[in-house]
Formats: structure tokens, C-alpha cells, sequence
């Protein structure tokens, strides 16, 4: 915050989440001649995790597999799926309320042998 002019200070926050999810808090800010509110929101994400999918399939025969998204946060999400490479499909978007487990079906549909 500032002091009169230029004059910044550092207010440091220690901030332990336990679980991944979006946090509000409200820090008050009082003095003899004013007060302030600062709103202060910490999104958490789960920490990366490399996946990798083998489909084996007979030439021209599609598969599906469904892949299971958990939503232990204490917001709904919504997903916005980018698919790369060819012959893969699957929804644009999904949605996962809050508690629940929605499954994300990926299907490959072979179009030559490969």
C-alpha cells in the first residue's frame, strides 16, 4: 500500500493451501487517519501431472476411453478441451461441479492403418 507520494512498504503474506481451489480473503488496513480493504483472491492448482494414453485398436475401428476429472475445490469448473492430432475427438467443454467426478470421453477414429 502507499504512504503519502511514492512510498511503498511490502506486506508479506504466507499463504498454505491444503488443497487446490480459489480463496477469498479481506485484509483491513487501519490507522488513525484512514482505513483501507484490500480483497485478495489465491487460485490453486494441483500440481502437474504427465498422463500418457495408448490406444490399440483394429485399423478403422474407433475407441473411446473415458478419463475420470475430480473436483475437490470448492468452486465448479469449466473446461475448455484443446485437442491435438488427427483422428482424435471430444467434447469442446465440460463441466465439473463441485464434489462430483465427470468422465471425459476421448475417442480415436483410425482413418488409415497407423
Amino acid at each position: 500500500f502507499f504512504l503519502g507520494g511514492s512510498d511503498t512498504v511490502e506486506f508479506p503474506i504466507k499463504f498454505t493451501p491444503h488443497y487446490a481451489g480459489c480463496y477469498h480473503c479481506q485484509i483491513l488496513l487501519k490507522s488513525s487517519c484512514d482505513i483501507r480493504v484490500y480483497e485478495i483472491e489465491c487460485v490453486v492448482n494441483a500440481e502437474q501431472a504427465d498422463a500418457q494414453l495408448e490406444f490399440l485398436t483394429p485399423a478403422y475401428q474407433t475407441v473411446t476411453q473415458e478419463i475420470p476429472i475430480s473436483n475437490i475445490s470448492s468452486q465448479d469448473w469449466r473446461f475448455e478441451a484443446v485437442l491435438e492430432g488427427q483422428c482424435f475427438y471430444g467434447p469442446p467443454v465440460i463441466n465439473v461441479r463441485v464434489g462430483e467426478t465427470v468422465q471425459y470421453p476421448l475417442t480415436f477414429k483410425p482413418v488409415a492403418e497407423c
